[in-house]
């Protein structure tokens, strides 16, 4: 930004996938519109949205116990993870969209797809996860789920886990083929590539400090360069986009909306596999069930990871804690993030999660013995020379007063809080985060731009042919889309 004060149609904070989501329906929508980007790192895509701070699990509730849950009388609850697919379908379309017409740069740079398993042990979590195959599979999004318990056929979908694996305690697991590995830095990077193509104006080095309403209802940012000269910049509208660090952001505009909301860090480790030959004998996304007392976004998965072109393996999550919101941030962030308006809310989430703190305690302990031993639980013959502890990213998740009471944290819930006129909002929250960036960016717009939502249906429709329709209602419509992004996308 040359000049010390600038103004825009539109200003995003943050160039992650969650402000290049936005920017390009935008910039499809309205080209004319003049939009900036203020990211305080050097690239995009370097926080959440970079494939070593991520699982880069597309999720679609295919393979994730913890979006179905066994109600009182045995019954299997599968709302969350109809609502969790139907939300992927769209960000599967708008990406197909964009290869189609060469605006990203070929599928295999940043989707693979492969299979989402669920493994179990012991008779209760056989009898749990057979329920739930009966009850999804009947479903036209899970249509194509298998469950087995026989060993030589779990022998056929995961080889590197049941070899030597002991015949004492019986195991099942279900399959399905629709699967996907994502690398959601490199998709990042290539929306916002091609936003720089269409002349958006993109501040690497660049971070806000402050947001303030002007008297005529627009919004001011105080802005600061890498060499710590400051300017200002206007906007109609404001998109937060920062990961952990929106909330922050979301404080200083002191909007009603964003006052009674805390927020809790939780960073991730995970052992990865630096063994060519173990790496190419597991070719899948499995997901175990969340361990007792964890929080419901640990769940233990062995992944096949795709980075930088080349085929890797990890284990994890491991729990961390750090009172950073960023894994750039300050240690102080958790404590400058409590406000007289959100005090009682976090005192109240503190007394009422105090076993969520034993567990992080207790996963801090850990050593890489101990560690080990939890992926043997997948990986009988797991090595600890061929297993690095690597760190990934940092989630803020949201704590608010709920009708659960005060300080609910919310775990498995991204939301978007926006200003009563519609023309600020802010993404918080963790989980499932950049594979449903489109639905959430599609309801932002729908939410913040009502005067021209009619005028822009059209080509909404045209970029995700399902918008405005329900996929459970349309076997006939989820086929059809299912087919144009598995060709558009090479995910046969």
């Amino acid at each position: 930004m040359n000049e010390k004060s600038a103004t825009s149609d539109v200003v995003l904070i943050g160039a992650g996938v969650m402000s290049a989501t936005l920017g390009v329906l935008l910039k499809e929508l309205e080209p004319d519109w003049k939009i900036t980007i203020f990211e305080k790192l050097d690239k995009a895509g370097k926080e959440s949205s970079n494939e070593r701070n991520n699982s880069g699990t597309g999720h679609a509730a295919l393979c994730e116990m913890n979006y179905t849950t066994e109600q009182p009388d045995g019954t299997i609850d599968m709302d969350a993870a109809i609502r969790i697919n139907e939300r992927f379908q769209l960000s599967r379309q708008l990406w197909a969209y964009l290869v189609d017409h060469n605006l990203i740069g070929k599928s295999h740079n940043f989707i693979t797809g492969l299979p989402h398993l669920s493994f179990v042990k012991g008779e209760k979590s056989i009898a749990f996860l057979k329920k739930r195959f009966e009850t999804m599979s009947k479903h036209p999004l899970f249509k194509d789920m298998e469950f087995s318990d026989d060993p030589s056929k779990l022998k056929e979908w995961f080889p590197l886990m049941m070899k030597n694996r002991s015949t004492n305690e019986p195991v099942a697991g279900t399959k399905i083929d629709d699967g996907t590995d994502i690398n959601y830095g490199a998709l990042t990077r290539a929306m916002c590539d091609h936003l720089e193509n269409k002349n958006v104006n993109i501040q690497y080095n660049y971070n806000v400090e402050d947001i303030n309403r002007t008297k005529d209802g627009q919004w001011e940012l105080k802005v600061r360069d890498r060499n710590g000269a400051i300017g200002t910049h206007t906007s109609k509208f404001v998109f937060i986009g920062a990961g952990g660090g929106s909330l922050p952001l979301l404080q200083k505009t002191q909007i009603p909306e964003g006052k009674h909301i805390g927020g809790f860090p939780i960073s991730g480790q995970y052992l990865e596999c630096d063994n060519p030959e173990v790496i190419e004998q597991h070719f899948a996304k499995v997901y175990g069930k969340n361990p007792e007392g964890a929080p419901l976004i640990v769940v233990p998965h062995l992944d096949t990871r795709f980075i930088d072109g080349k085929q890797t393996l990890i284990f994890g999550p491991f729990a961390g804690f750090s009172p950073k919101f960023l894994k750039t941030g300050s240690n102080m962030d958790l404590f400058a993030s409590m406000k007289l308006h959100n005090l009682i809310t976090m005192i109240a989430s503190g007394t009422k999660n105090m076993s969520l703190l034993q567990y992080l305690i207790e996963q801090l302990r850990l050593s890489k013995k101990e560690r080990m031993e939890e992926l043997r639980e997948f990986f009988p013959n797991a090595k600890d020379e061929d297993w690095e502890l690597k760190v990934g990213g940092q989630r803020v998740q949201v704590i608010k007063d709920t009708s659960e009471g005060k300080g609910t944290i919310q775990f498995s819930n991204t939301e978007v809080v926006r200003s009563q006129d519609g023309s600020l909002a802010a993404l918080l929250g963790g989980s499932p985060g950049a594979s449903t960036s489109v639905s959430d960016m599609v309801s932002l717009i729908e939410e913040c731009f009502p005067q021209q939502l009619n005028d822009w249906k059209p080509k909404l429709k045209e970029m995700i042919p399902s918008y405005g329709e329900k996929l459970s209602d349309n076997p006939e419509l989820i086929a059809k889309v299912q087919s144009w992004t598995k060709q558009s996308l090479d995910l046969n």
